[in-house]
């Protein structure tokens, strides 16, 4: 599933700045087990605008984001919530910032797309549709 950027054919990205440390963190604790994900968030967040916290605009993909998205090859849209690894669970849409789609998603904003690859290493055009962002309890 080895894919590198050409960074001129990728969107911008926008990360917080707490949160790409921790998805730093995370994404080089993961390497061993996740190495293909793992070096595509590295990426990903070695590209990204940082921000401080309270300053990322409302339309950008960040951890606990419900997203709707896209596949441009067929239109079918899917809507999840972004989640650290512990919080992960797919019947009920939340899906791990270290799957390849999760990777994908983080910093996006809504209009953009990328062409990532898949579980099983196609490649797939992901349009970003909607973000609402996580509610502090």
């Amino acid at each position: 599933m080895t894919l590198h950027h050409s960074w001129a054919a990728v969107p911008p990205i926008h990360l917080v700045e707490p949160e790409a440390d921790m998805i730093s963190d995370l994404a080089w604790a993961a390497r061993d087990r996740f190495p293909d994900v793992c070096q595509l968030l590295l990426e990903e967040v070695g590209r990204a605008s940082l921000c401080a916290p309270g300053e990322l605009p409302d339309d950008v993909v960040a951890m606990g984001s419900d997203v709707t998205y896209r596949d441009a090859r067929d239109g079918t849209a899917r809507r999840v919530r972004l989640v650290y690894p512990s919080h992960a669970d797919v019947a009920l849409g939340r899906i791990s910032i270290l799957t390849p789609v999760g990777a994908a998603l983080i910093g996006m904003r809504v209009g953009a797309s990328i062409l990532w690859p898949d579980r099983d290493g196609h490649l797939r055009d992901i349009i970003i549709d909607e973000v609402v962002q996580a509610r502090a309890a």
